[in-house]
């Protein structure tokens, strides 16, 4: 499960716990006392517990196989019956997440981790991208990436509308209240969001902030304007500042906050523009603060994950995102393609009970490229 508690399979207590689909490679040998090659066959006893599956391929070249564990959900008689692996189990929790607006990004895939957990997903869409949002998932255009590894289809119980430039009624400015984009749609500052949330749900434990934009993000920082620069601070690590303050009075202690950054924040990034390092380096330092005063205040874990290089669709407005990725597989540690789902898991992690001494962390899920201090595809290497 990429940076998450997926480090290998032991016993635990067989116990009702869903975990979310992980990836790991392993040797022939038996680990924790279990042989993965005998869990290639579904495994029931009259109880119903389920072990894992593992799905394995062999590599000619190596002398280990690369297997996709999937464990379901388990129930037993008796705390003296056992099951192998490790639960990340969220039933009876319920997240709010705020940026989905589509099927492509890293949003989505931490709100499928979480219900692949048993978490009860509610999300808030920006205003604007909010009709085609819920159109795409009525018509089922998202019904494949709605696909969770039982089977099943992720559900959200909610979608709200929201704009998280805004706290408050009072600060929206007349132009935007007049938008025709906004038209139809109402409630959907963070406060109104927030108190929204109250009313139908009562409380919630999980709280994810996928939020970031920077209107001048093509530009060089020199050439940045102060309304651009303040606009990507407002938009890409404020936001989540607001979305905690107005969440934490409905969040259950014990629970767990997240957001997304980018290595940006520590290293330069040429064309990664607009203010967006610096919002990105406020988001991280404003993670660390909020892990404090949330963590005092109401018992509430703050994390945040840096997470590498993705083709979606909010991304593509950097202009450059696909030689980004390119340069990741050619340089990171881990030669391989980044999934979402990968950062979706550790999330997952995160917001668990396995992670409940976690907090003010800055998680990379990157495929190790935040430790390197040299391009090796660099061409000076070659002469």
């Amino acid at each position: 499960m990429g940076a998450s508690a997926a480090a290998g399979l032991q016993a635990v207590v067989a116990r009702p716990y869903i975990i979310s689909p992980t990836r790991m490679f392993t040797s022939r040998a038996t680990t924790s006392g279990f042989n993965l090659k005998v869990a290639k066959q579904r495994l029931t006893n009259s109880s119903g517990i389920f072990f894992p599956q593992s799905l394995c391929e062999s590599y000619p070249s190596a002398s280990s196989k690369y297997c996709r564990v999937v464990t379901r959900a388990m129930s037993g008689k008796t705390e003296k019956e056992t099951a192998y692996g490790l639960p990340i189990d969220l039933r009876g929790k319920r997240a709010f997440i705020a940026g989905v607006a589509d099927d492509n990004g890293y949003g989505w895939a931490i709100a499928k981790a979480l219900a692949a957990a048993g978490a009860e997903i509610i999300v808030g869409t920006w205003v604007p991208a909010l009709n085609i949002f819920e159109t795409s998932l009525r018509r089922g255009k998202f019904d494949e990436s709605r696909r969770l590894p039982n089977g099943s289809l992720m559900e959200i119980s909610k979608v709200y509308p929201l704009d998280a430039v805004y706290d408050t009624p009072e600060d929206v400015p007349e132009d935007v209240k007049k938008n025709k984009r906004y038209a139809g749609s109402s409630n959907w500052t963070v406060k109104e969001v927030a108190e929204s949330v109250k009313n139908d749900f009562g409380r919630i434990d999980i709280l994810v902030h996928s939020l970031a934009n920077g209107p001048e993000v093509t530009k060089s920082l020199l050439e940045t304007s102060r309304r651009g620069y303040l606009a990507a601070i407002s938009a890409s690590s404020y936001s989540f500042v607001s979305l905690l303050q107005h969440f934490l009075p409905i969040m259950n202690p014990g629970g767990a906050s997240i957001s997304l950054t980018y290595i940006a924040s520590e290293r330069t990034i040429p064309g990664y523009g607009g203010g967006m390092s610096s919002a990105k380096a406020a988001l991280e330092s404003d993670t660390r603060v909020l892990a404090f005063e949330a963590g005092r205040k109401g018992q509430i874990r703050v994390n945040t994950i840096s997470a590498g290089p993705l083709g979606s669709r909010a991304a593509k407005a950097i202009g450059f995102i696909e030689k980004m990725i390119d340069y990741s597989y050619s340089n990171a540690p881990l030669q391989k393609e980044l999934l979402a789902d990968e950062v979706g898991n550790t999330a997952a992690f995160l917001v668990s009970p396995l992670a409940s001494a976690v907090t003010g962390s800055v998680v990379y899920v990157d495929n190790g490229l935040n430790t390197m201090g040299l391009a090796i595809d660099s061409s000076t290497l070659a002469t």
